[in-house]
């Protein structure tokens, strides 16, 4: 074997030892069940938080237009691959979200390399929260700028980078001025919790910064009508450039930017992900078309998994399953429940115990969230019904700790 074929396989070894080893699992997702060696199990790992993958008039737009466009693009949007459905829901994913103008991309990843790769450059800031998912921190990285990160939802640490750079910088008659770029999840993925937006949007006034919002767990989710967490907390129109996820609660995928017009215009001319790559299939954007269709028409989808996850975290308060931090209480109805258990090995024999159970929630382990903060991430969705609430509170209350592995000090975070 070659020297470095066996390094591989040396490290793989080692993540298999730690309990760290990821493999594929084909699997058969059906609505609110999930099959998994020929057992049909609750899903609770899924994104679809409105169960809109499954919903005929989602699934009956994307055959339509596979029947009128055949699949594929067949090139990228530059060329010969941008389909007058692609327009129609660019122009209606706008006013959904408050925005002039919007951008699809194949994936909400691309749509974050894209943005920050066509605006960023060496000499600017960006600053990240430390819990940013991996694509925000990816498309920092990638762009050449100088990165950041302040701690947690910590907007004093965040103050001092903006004010610093600010200081230091000036406009030059040579070139462009320095550009300052405050980068968030609105919802974090594995703890459930939210940003502070309007607060964000204080400092990005403060400091002439450009403020990006991830928007993939609030849009559909969050707001009167289901925009996002920046029309929860009404900044809609102060945060400069949001990216939405069409694969959590729109049952698709892609990811769509909404801004200005310049904004979505420099992207079409310098976004590499958005002219180097092929086009979402039309079908794509048609399914997306008519998820919004449904969040319009369907509001007690979003009512459902409200009452749904008031009701599992104020029973693991209230029962003493797992400790619950008090600030939790004011955070909005984020369908991401995390159990935190502490070690790897802890987190494995959780996920298992619930499988035995009936309940499929895969453990989430290390680099994905720190050592000692492994944990069982629960995601709600509003086609579950009361009595699996229950199944899953039965078999946490069941559930015995390995004699082995320490107790977590937090074991449950959603601040």
């Amino acid at each position: 074997m070659d020297n470095w074929r066996g390094e591989l396989l040396q490290e793989l070894s080692r993540l298999g030892a730690a309990g760290l080893l990821r493999r594929l699992r084909p699997l058969s997702p059906s609505g609110r069940w999930v099959h998994d060696r020929e057992r049909a199990l609750i899903n609770l790992a899924s994104n679809d938080y409105l169960a809109l993958a499954n919903h005929p008039k989602v699934t009956s737009a994307a055959i339509e237009a596979i029947r009128a466009y055949g699949f594929g693009a067949g090139a990228s949007r530059l060329l010969a691959g941008n389909t007058p459905i692609h327009a129609e829901l660019e122009a209606r994913f706008a006013r959904f979200k408050h925005a002039e103008a919007a951008i699809l991309l194949p994936t909400g990843y691309v749509a974050n390399l894209a943005v920050l790769g066509a605006l960023a450059q060496p000499g600017d800031l960006i600053c990240l929260d430390k819990l940013d998912h991996a694509s925000l921190i990816d498309a920092a990285h990638l762009s050449g700028a100088r990165v950041r990160v302040y701690p947690h939802l910590r907007i004093d640490k965040l103050a001092r980078l903006l004010r610093e750079h600010f200081e230091a910088t000036r406009p030059s008659s040579a070139g462009r001025a320095a550009r300052r770029f405050i980068v968030t999840d609105s919802v974090f993925s594995m703890d459930g919790d939210v940003a502070d937006l309007p607060a964000l949007c204080d400092l990005a006034d403060r400091y002439d910064a450009i403020l990006v919002v991830d928007e993939a767990h609030g849009t559909g989710v969050l707001g009167p009508t289901g925009a996002g967490l920046s029309e929860l907390q009404g900044v809609e129109t102060r945060v400069d450039i949001a990216v939405s996820t069409a694969s959590k609660a729109l049952g698709g995928l892609g990811g769509i930017v909404t801004s200005c017009t310049e904004v979505i215009q420099t992207l079409v001319n310098r976004a590499r992900p958005l002219i180097y790559t092929t086009a979402a299939p039309p079908a794509q954007a048609a399914a997306i078309a008519a998820a919004l269709d449904v969040i319009h028409d369907e509001p007690w989808r979003r009512e459902r998994l409200s009452r749904l996850v008031a009701t599992l975290r104020n029973e693991l308060r209230h029962t003493g399953l797992f400790e619950v931090d008090p600030s939790s209480i004011a955070v909005p109805p984020t369908p991401i429940v995390p159990i935190v258990v502490g070690e790897t090995q802890a987190a494995l024999d959780l996920s298992e115990h619930l499988r035995r159970e009936g309940l499929f929630a895969p453990a989430i382990r290390p680099p994905t969230v720190p050592r000692g903060k492994a944990r069982v991430r629960v995601s709600l969705r509003a086609d579950l019904q009361d009595n699996d609430l229950e199944q899953l509170l039965h078999a946490l209350r069941s559930w015995r700790r390995p004699a082995h592995s320490p107790v977590c000090p937090s074991p449950i975070t959603t601040d």
